[in-house]
């Protein structure tokens, strides 16, 4: 790789293109598609030179996007929201999890992984990996197969859901619920849902990270199914943030003029979360998968994609 040298200091080509990326996906003339996308290239063609680093920034990031988007949230609206998307959540995360457990044996897949490919779908993709891997003592190949099931799909979703929603006309609620319930990961539910509607950002938001917080009873069950009483799951405190900056923003009107700020700073970060999930997307890690892990994958992720959709149009 060709170096170059600035300020006494040699930097490679791969350096500077990969620099120059993220400084664009930070502007608004980047949309989160296509930061997912332009992620995806560098890292087949050009490759990560950081990809050491790209998980703890990709969790720091999401992290701080999620709670700056509560700034633009009444938090009443999101109460009641909430409670829409509640009963959805439940039956969802149940059968999602069931479903993938049967999967897991129909293509005698490893019990480890499957859980983790069932739990990343059923509740907030590598956010309840991450959570869950300590608890029933996954191995890092267990966790790597896990996670790029799910990141793959969550590209795809992202790209996908929108064009589903404007084909089949659906509105700004259902199309909130379905995003939140069918989409694995946070950042891929927000791109996906802010792209459609600032009325279905909201509430795939608020949906997905009351979703989320299933993570914990769902840590203490896995204690009893792998008998691992000792462990302690990583439970997700931003979405505490998140509440925290709607309620500032309901109750404490002096602050409003700095929201639509922070709002902003945060659809940017956003944007290079996911351009930084697609650039860890490397071929090996795409090679790494395996079949049969894909194929779990994909099928739990189209059953309750058609069936909570059915379910939605159903009620709303």
């Amino acid at each position: 790789m060709e170096k170059i040298h600035f300020l006494d200091k040699s930097i490679t080509t791969r350096e500077v293109i990969f620099v120059l990326a993220m400084a664009a996906c930070v502007t608004p003339v980047v949309s989160p598609p296509v930061a997912l996308v332009a992620g995806l290239a560098i890292a087949q063609w050009v490759g990560h030179p950081y990809i050491h680093l790209n998980h703890k920034a990709t969790h720091v990031l999401l992290q701080v996007a999620v709670v700056g988007l509560g700034f633009g949230m009444d938090i009443r609206s999101a109460i009641k929201v909430g409670g829409q998307g509640f009963l959805f959540t439940v039956v969802a995360i149940t059968c999602t999890l069931l479903t993938g457990v049967l999967l897991g044996r129909l293509f005698r897949l490893d019990k480890k992984t499957a859980y983790l490919v069932s739990a990343g779908t059923a509740i907030c993709g590598g956010s309840a990996i991450a959570a869950l891997s300590p608890v029933i003592r996954a191995e890092e190949k267990q966790v790597s197969v896990a996670i790029g099931i799910i990141f793959i799909l969550n590209s795809v979703a992202l790209l996908l859901f929108p064009a589903i929603g404007h084909l089949l006309h659906l509105s700004q609620t259902q199309f909130g619920l379905w995003s939140a319930i069918a989409i694995h990961d946070t950042s891929s539910v927000v791109g996906a849902a802010g792209r459609y509607g600032s009325q279905a950002l909201q509430i795939a938001t608020t949906v997905k990270l009351a979703r989320a917080l299933w993570i914990i009873p769902v840590a203490f069950l896995s204690t009893l199914i792998f008998k691992n009483k000792g462990a302690r799951p990583k439970i997700p405190w931003f979405i505490g943030g998140f509440v925290l900056a709607m309620v500032i923003h309901t109750y404490v009107p002096r602050l409003a003029t700095l929201d639509h700020y922070i709002v902003n700073a945060s659809h940017a970060s956003l944007t290079l979360t996911l351009f930084l999930i697609g650039s860890g997307l490397s071929k090996k890690v795409l090679l790494s998968v395996g079949i049969r892990p894909m194929l779990q994958g994909v099928i739990l992720w189209v059953i309750i994609s058609v069936v909570s959709l059915w379910a939605i149009t159903m009620v709303h």
